[in-house]
């Protein structure tokens, strides 16, 4: 019940004593990281949980999660298992071999478990041992789940729109320009 961390190499930057790390560098396996992560470098007990859920979903559906699963719009398995969700079609999100394996019911528990991993705000996320005791309870009540982090992932079918070109205009009577550097 002790997280470590989204990727075993990044255990050793987060000390004992830390609810919370900022990192220098972004490291860790593209899809499983939380978003306050990504974007901001921020490392928390919450992070894990993500990942987590993230892994919860590829199980249901034995997809991984870096790749498109909607014809009409490129989403990853996250986005993919909460637009099914949304439309009140989660079970599809199902690999049809667990089909004779487990109950529907136990599925939408799962996948529901997993979309409140994957919230974007991490303070929303239950803890991990309160994801052990919604799995393991099921007549204890679940929260709705929020919209998740996720992102547009692009396939290796997408084409590039085409740029038209633009006629430049000349603004410099005597073809000298002059750049001023300054730090941000």
């Amino acid at each position: 019940m002790n997280p470590k961390i989204s990727d075993f190499g990044m255990a050793r930057t987060f000390a004992m004593n830390e609810l919370e790390a900022n990192t220098n560098r972004i490291v860790g396996t593209h899809g499983y990281m939380s978003p306050e992560y990504v974007m901001n470098g921020i490392v928390s007990m919450k992070s894990d949980v993500y990942s987590f859920g993230v892994l919860v979903l590829e199980i249901i559906s034995s997809k991984k999660n870096n790749g498109s699963y909607d014809t009409e719009r490129p989403l990853n398995l996250v986005g993919y298992a909460w637009q099914l969700w949304n439309e009140g079609k989660a079970l599809e999100l199902m690999d049809p071999t667990l089909d004779e394996s487990c109950s529907p019911d136990e599925v939408i528990r799962c996948i529901h478990v997993g979309l409140l991993c994957v919230q974007d705000r991490a303070a929303d996320r239950p803890t991990m041992s309160d994801v052990v005791s919604m799995l393991t309870n099921d007549t204890m009540a679940l929260s709705k789940p929020k919209q998740p982090a996720f992102y547009i992932n692009i396939s290796s079918d997408y084409e590039e729109p085409e740029v038209t070109e633009i006629k430049l205009e000349v603004c410099s009577v005597n073809d000298v320009t002059i750049s001023r550097m300054e730090g941000r």
